[in-house]
C-alpha cells in the first residue's frame, strides 16, 4: 500500500482586528477609529495609491500593530511629530488612540501635498488630535516628547530629518528591519549617539529603535 500523505500544517491564525484588540488592550471606540481609518485608506488608495496590494489585506498586524506598538514604548508620552507621515502610520494610529487624553497631540509632517490632503482628511473626519504639516522633516523645529518615522530614510539621514527635534529634547523611535544594525553602523560615521533596540510586536525581525543624547560629527 502506498504510503499515507503526511499531515498538512494547520493554517497560521490571521491576525485581525480582534487579535489586534487583544494584543494591545484597545477600546471599542478605539477599535471603531481604526476600522474606519482603514476604510478610508481603501477609498482612497483607489485613487492615489497611498499603500501597496497587500497592505490592506496585512493592516492590522503590519501596519496598525506596528505603528501601536509606540505607546508601549513611551506611554508617558503626549505629544508626537511622525516624519514622512505618508498614509498615516505610525501616526494616525497613534492620534486614534490618544483620542480624549489630555494635552495629547500627533503633529503629521509630510512633504506630499496629495498625502497630507488624505491626513487631513482622515484627522476631521474621526475628529484626532492631530495637525497636518505640508514641508519638508527638517524645516519644521517643534518641541515634542516624541518624533518618529516609519520607512522614511536610512538611519544616517533620518536623524538629520529629526535633529531639529532631537536637539530640543525629544526621545527618537523609528521603525526599522533587518538592516537596522548596518544602518547604525553608517549612522555612527556622522553621529554621536545612544540607541537601544526593543524587539518588534509585529515582525520577529524588526526592531524599535530608541535613540537619545544626539550630536553631529559630520555632515551626512
Amino acid at each position: 500500500m502506498p504510503a499515507a500523505p503526511a499531515p498538512l500544517d494547520p493554517p497560521a491564525a490571521r491576525f485581525d482586528d480582534r487579535a489586534f484588540q487583544a494584543a494591545l488592550g484597545a477600546g471599542d471606540a478605539c477599535m471603531a477609529d481604526l476600522r474606519a481609518f482603514r476604510a478610508l485608506l481603501a477609498e482612497w488608495n483607489g485613487r492615489m495609491n497611498l499603500v501597496g496590494p497587500s497592505a490592506l489585506a496585512e493592516f492590522w498586524e503590519r501596519h496598525a500593530l506596528d505603528s501601536a506598538q509606540l505607546r508601549r514604548v513611551a506611554p508617558d508620552a503626549r505629544v508626537w511629530a511622525d516624519l514622512g507621515a505618508g498614509a498615516g502610520f505610525p501616526g494616525l494610529v497613534l492620534a486614534i488612540m490618544a483620542k480624549g487624553e489630555p494635552a495629547a497631540h500627533v503633529h503629521l509632517v509630510e512633504s506630499m501635498a496629495k498625502r497630507c490632503r488624505f491626513l487631513q482628511a482622515v484627522t476631521d473626519a474621526l475628529g484626532l488630535p492631530a495637525s497636518v504639516h505640508n514641508v519638508r522633516a527638517e524645516a519644521l523645529s517643534l518641541r515634542v516628547d516624541v518624533v518618529t518615522a516609519r520607512a522614511c530614510a536610512p538611519m544616517a539621514r533620518l536623524l538629520g530629518y529629526a535633529w531639529p527635534y532631537l536637539r530640543q529634547g525629544a526621545t527618537g523611535l523609528f521603525l526599522k528591519g533587518q538592516d537596522v544594525g548596518s544602518e547604525l553602523q553608517e549612522a555612527a560615521r556622522y553621529w554621536k549617539f545612544e540607541a537601544d533596540l526593543i524587539p518588534s510586536m509585529s515582525s520577529p525581525e524588526g526592531r524599535v529603535v530608541r535613540v537619545k543624547k544626539v550630536s553631529r560629527v559630520r555632515p551626512v
